[in-house]
């Protein structure tokens, strides 16, 4: 199946993939395909033979999922996910899987080399190079394994060059006919297979298939070939005296799911199987999370809400714990306000009190009062709430004013509290003054383009109501 047609082939993979194969499915935006076996038996069957254009795969972090491969593909299968509910974030990666640049080493890093790639970075592991480059050199370089944008992390790169093609890789620089299959062997069915389909090869490029082509028919191999070796000669004929970004055969997307669309994930795999309320948020926080949840809907017991006391009973995080607080923003940046004590928590609430004491002197943003070492932060984080406040105070309990801030839903998992800040707030001073503020950040956002304007209007909903209450 080619980039342009309206029904792209797509494979799903993670602890999402039951939710979006019937998602997809339903909605008529993609071909689910080459289904695990897990998803195949699941769904009785009925996928089409055909090789995948785009994959969805889910983040190491288990917070979302990237979607790479051709571009117009890639994006249909975006804008649906990204449309199953408001609190999910979609970034397009300017460094995508298997992207060429020619790029310059700025610096080194460790047992690599960080390298510019037209405004954004990537890292070079020595192993990758035969190459001894130093600071301000060139160095052509293929995204091996791009990254989310909120994780403290740059895409891995590498010189060889490869053409992907879905269940065929082409690789520059082999000297054989077929350079991989799924087993290593050279004898493999597939090197003979290779052989047999009506492609021209490239001179310099050698066949590499993936687990899944040993079961795919003839017309689907010559697909995934034929897509390959198009990229392949689209790449060698941009290779010569190019600088910057040398050519994109594929394009990557990631969706960062929030609290309202794991639910919203949750009703679509109930559809196919027992799922209990809150399955992709408890999975979310863990493999082990993970396994607890397969146990529990193992049993065909009815679970009619969200199980926070017992999650939190069996997974944390408990009274006397620590905490982090992971602060994300809608640009994709991402990073801990530090981690607090679990002072208190309420099962019939759903709610953690976390206290931080603060070392460093300052002033309290928007409240205009002194920050001192020795200083308390108490914040209580209600699961899925729009909001939460941190009340400060001086080392002999004086309040130094509440700070409430306004993000998509939060979620308690087991290591730490997570949600995406949306940059408007209340704040209330010592004084009993109350105030919103930062309403200018989530316009700007809106204009960049970071912020949806639903989500902009539900946050400033939100926070007025939040004023009201704390002026009352």
């Amino acid at each position: 199946m080619t980039d342009g047609e309206d029904t792209p082939a797509v494979r799903v993979r993670g602890i999402y993939a039951t939710a979006l194969t019937e998602l997809l499915r339903e909605s008529g935006a993609a071909q689910v395909v080459d289904p695990s076996p897990a998803i195949a038996a699941r769904f009785d069957g009925g996928f089409p033979a055909a090789a995948p254009v785009a994959t969805v795969d889910m983040t190491a972090d288990r917070l979302g999922v990237s979607i790479s491969g051709a571009p117009t593909a890639t994006e249909t299968v975006a804008d649906q996910l990204a449309a199953v509910a408001i609190d999910t974030f979609d970034w397009t990666d300017p460094a995508p899987a298997s992207a060429i640049f020619e790029g310059e080493v700025t610096e080194t890093a460790g047992r690599g080399l960080i390298v510019d790639l037209d405004g954004t970075e990537g890292y070079l592991p020595n192993r990758a190079t035969n190459d001894d480059l130093d600071v301000g050199e060139s160095v052509r370089v293929q995204v091996q394994e791009p990254a989310p944008p909120w994780r403290d992390s740059r895409p891995r790169l590498g010189t060889t060059l490869r053409s992907p093609g879905g269940l065929a890789t082409l690789v520059r620089g082999v000297d054989a006919l077929v350079a991989d299959t799924p087993d290593g062997s050279a004898d493999h069915e597939l090197a003979r297979t290779t052989e047999l389909l009506p492609v021209s090869i490239p001179e310099n490029w050698g066949v590499e298939w993936a687990s899944g082509a040993a079961e795919a028919e003839m017309a689907t191999l010559e697909a995934a070939l034929q897509r390959a070796v198009e990229h392949a000669r689209e790449i060698e004929s941009a290779l010569d005296g190019a600088t910057g970004p040398i050519a994109r055969p594929q394009a990557t997307n990631w969706l960062r799911f929030g609290r309202e669309t794991r639910f919203a994930l949750d009703e679509y795999r109930s559809a196919v199987t027992e799922t209990i309320p809150g399955h992709h948020r408890i999975k979310a926080g863990g493999e082990d999370a993970g396994t607890a949840v397969d146990f529990v809907e193992s049993l065909g017991q009815a679970i009619e809400t969200f199980p926070f006391g017992p999650v939190t009973d069996a997974l944390g995080p408990a009274v006397e714990e620590s905490v982090r607080i992971v602060h994300s923003k809608p640009d994709g940046q991402e990073f801990a306000l530090g981690r607090g004590t679990v002072t208190d928590r309420s099962t019939e609430k759903e709610r953690v009190t976390v206290e931080r004491e603060l070392t460093s002197a300052g002033t309290y943003d928007a409240l205009g009062t002194a920050r001192e070492p020795g200083d308390t932060a108490t914040t209580r984080f209600a699961e899925g709430r729009w909001w939460y406040p941190t009340v400060y105070r001086g080392t002999d309990g004086t309040p130094k004013g509440t700070y409430v801030n306004i993000a998509t839903p939060v979620e308690v998992f087991p290591d730490a509290v997570r949600y995406v800040d949306l940059y408007i707030d209340v704040i209330k001073k010592p004084d009993g003054t109350v105030e919103i503020v930062d309403a200018a950040e989530l316009e700007a956002a809106v204009q960049n383009g970071h912020v949806p304007e639903a989500v902009a209007e539900r946050a400033t909903d939100v926070a007025e109501r939040v004023k009201t209450v704390l002026s009352g």
